[in-house]
């Protein structure tokens, strides 16, 4: 196993904005790439990034536009087109193809960029996301984002709110993780993410043209894939897995047990073993697979 590194943060240009990114792992690592869903940030995959530096590979994860500290987009557009665009500018500045690991919207842009360019992306790792998407638990997802529009009156508020829409997860015992989601605009604490991505977002044309894009890019699919289902998720039923494992017939799947949609934070050991298993594949025969 390669030793500890430091998280470095770096810029990275999309297709008009600039993203950031947290870095860590060797240099010559075979890259994997991490990328957040919606009103999510880059935080999210602080374990699965330590993980990866430590099976050897260069880690990267990135705020996606409108999200995090990533830049917002300059004429308002959050469709899933702008997203691909700006995955597409990144992967030309890595040096070589990276394993894509995406959860939710993030899955869903490395879906649609690995089917249409299957070169630029070694392997790709969906985390509860497929082309069927539950509209129910979509629509209790954009109800909790819209839900803090307005803001908070402070940290512990908007700990509150996560708390309520997150009732099986241990409640942390302190708000400061939290708050490198949030910023503070005049005495109200927002969510970190454009306003925009909300009311000319990627929901809405998801729901309008989604099944149709994504069943065509799931059925696109080359390049070695893995679907990772949090066994309570709302937004991938097991009916939606098995259907998307007839789409893509090569690809493996890991169902993993309690787990809800944030699979990665409700179950990490479970689903860093699921990921670097599968990546470890990838780079069979280099000294980065530990076994």
């Amino acid at each position: 196993m390669a030793g500890m590194s430091a998280i470095e943060r770096q810029t990275l240009r999309g297709a008009d904005v600039d993203l950031a990114a947290d870095v860590t792992g060797p240099v010559d690592g075979q890259p994997i790439l991490f990328l957040h869903g919606s009103g999510q940030t880059r935080q999210s995959w602080g374990k699965a990034l330590v993980e990866a530096a430590r099976h050897g590979f260069r880690a990267l994860s990135m705020d996606l536009r409108g999200h995090g500290d990533s830049g917002w987009s300059p004429d308002g557009r959050y469709d899933l087109t702008v997203f691909a665009d700006d995955l597409r500018a990144v992967l030309a500045q890595l040096d070589r193809p990276p394993v894509v690991v995406g959860a939710s919207l993030g899955g869903i842009v490395g879906m649609i960029v690995a089917a249409a360019d299957p070169a630029a992306i070694r392997a790709l790792v969906l985390v509860d996301i497929t082309a069927t998407v539950d509209m129910e638990g979509a629509n209790e997802v954009i109800a909790f984002m819209n839900a803090g529009s307005d803001g908070f009156a402070s940290i512990e508020e908007a700990a509150a709110a996560v708390s309520a829409y997150l009732p099986h997860r241990d409640k942390p015992q302190s708000s400061r993780g939290l708050a490198k989601n949030l910023r503070q605009r005049g005495a109200r604490w927002y969510w970190h993410w454009d306003p925009a991505f909300m009311t000319m977002g990627v929901d809405a044309k998801q729901e309008a043209e989604g099944p149709t894009v994504l069943e065509t890019a799931a059925r696109g699919l080359t390049i070695p894939t893995l679907l990772i289902r949090g066994g309570r998720s709302r937004i991938v039923t097991e009916e939606g897995a098995r259907a998307f494992l007839e789409m893509v017939p090569h690809a493996d799947y890991v169902h993993i047990d309690g787990a809800h949609h944030m699979v990665a934070g409700d179950a990490n050991d479970a689903f860093n073993d699921a990921v670097f298993r599968f990546a470890d594949r990838q780079v069979e025969g280099s000294s980065q697979a530990d076994g």
